[in-house]
């Protein structure tokens, strides 16, 4: 069994990587082609730049796409952690874990995109078929 599931870690990846990918890209869509001045104007009212609502509906979005077909992947896990890592403390902190607009959604996204930094797209990627992944055991 355990020999099985070692073989089944490169699918395994891909599965986190679509999931994840599928949740980032929806978020981000909706901010960018509809949705962009409402989210500058909430960025703002969050005491930063509004113009960071650009940067943070691109890594949604863009960083996606990114993990969606696993190029860069290790780049664009580092910024949805980030992204989601200020999410929780500058929106969804002080809701609690499971309360509304709790941090429990954030976290689980911060905590699947960080988990690809350290472990990378997998042999099913573009990043492996670029070479980029490829990491002597």
């Amino acid at each position: 069994m355990r020999s099985f599931l070692n073989r089944a870690q490169p699918f395994a990846l891909v599965v986190l990587r679509v999931a994840l990918a599928a949740v980032l890209i929806a978020h981000g869509k909706a901010k960018i082609f509809g949705g962009m001045a409402a989210h500058k104007h909430f960025v703002a009212s969050l005491g930063m730049p509004g113009w960071l609502g650009y940067f943070s509906a691109g890594t949604e979005f863009f960083g996606g796409i990114l993990l969606l077909v696993g190029l860069i992947t290790r780049f664009a896990g580092l910024a949805v952690t980030f992204e989601m890592l200020v999410a929780i403390v500058r929106v969804h902190l002080k809701n609690g874990l499971t309360g509304d607009h709790g941090y429990e959604f954030a976290l689980m996204v911060g905590v699947a995109a960080f988990v690809l930094i350290f472990f990378g797209a997998g042999p099913i990627s573009m990043d492996w078929l670029l070479g980029g992944s490829r990491e002597p055991k």
